[in-house]
């Protein structure tokens, strides 16, 4: 039986998220931190010039030729291999009730390889725990581990399709760095991205996003995280200069004598 071209197309494109191009009617503000060169239509609304929208890899194109240069003027670097890149994108799906539910399993594993454009592995147990009924080598969620242009790609989607697209969406925490320059980030539903059909989606089902970067300072990985796109809300995080004093309240300053009163 033959396959018609438009559903090789659809299901090819599936597997392999990376972007072709966008329709000249599209009104997507990609790269909102000028990253990317981008004009002004008759509507007012920001575009996409149509050579950036065409790569296939460019947030790893913006990253060489135009992210370099901007982190090397700011922070005083000498070499560009000092520059801090992303090594790494980690996705992490915890499932509980994988031992007893094969086929949700199955189908997050489905899910997942759609979105991340590549199977993911099982996590499973390293030791027993009785008070969860969890026993060694039980199977609890999947993970799956992102380099490249795989990367380059998932990110750019997260960046301008997943994040935009939450409900309630007011930019993403500025102090979830733990220190190293490694950034982490909680999906609550996985049918923010397209590939996921929103009349199959049963019981919402999220994961958690960690970058790791090869940055030494948060400082330095947020700013990179923020020209590539990253929305964060303002306040906080790395780069904010005032620092937070914990207040007192009232109860700090009561007289001790009431506790010795007591101990009588």
């Amino acid at each position: 039986m033959a396959t018609a071209p438009s559903l090789l197309h659809s299901s090819a494109s599936s597997f392999f998220p990376q972007f072709r191009a966008f329709p000249s009617s599209a009104s997507y503000s990609l790269f909102p931190h000028a990253v990317v060169s981008v004009k002004a239509s008759a509507s007012g609304v920001v575009l996409v010039e149509k050579s950036d929208a065409e790569k296939a890899n460019r947030l790893k194109a913006a990253y060489t030729h135009k992210i370099v240069p901007l982190l090397m003027e700011d922070f005083s670097y000498t070499n560009k291999h000092q520059v801090p890149k992303i090594e790494k994108i980690v996705v992490n799906c915890g499932i509980g009730d994988a031992a007893q539910n094969a086929k949700g399993l199955e189908a997050a594993i489905n899910d997942l390889a759609m979105i991340t454009g590549q199977r993911p592995i099982k996590t499973r147990a390293r030791a027993s725990l009785a008070t969860f009924k969890i026993r060694e080598g039980q199977p609890l969620g999947i993970a799956v581990t992102l380099r490249g242009n795989m990367m380059y790609s998932f990110l750019d989607r997260v960046i301008n399709l997943g994040l935009p697209r939450t409900r309630d969406f007011q930019g993403v925490n500025p102090n979830s760095f733990d220190g190293h320059g490694n950034y982490s980030i909680g999906i609550k539903d996985q049918g923010v991205f397209p590939e996921i059909r929103a009349e199959v989606v049963g019981k919402p089902r999220g994961m958690d996003i960690c970058i790791a970067t090869t940055a030494n300072t948060d400082q330095e990985a947020q700013k990179l995280l923020s020209l590539m796109g990253m929305p964060f809300r303002e306040g906080g995080g790395a780069l904010a200069t005032a620092v937070r004093k914990k207040k007192l309240k009232s109860h700090h300053f009561d007289a001790k004598s009431k506790g010795g009163k007591g101990r009588k």
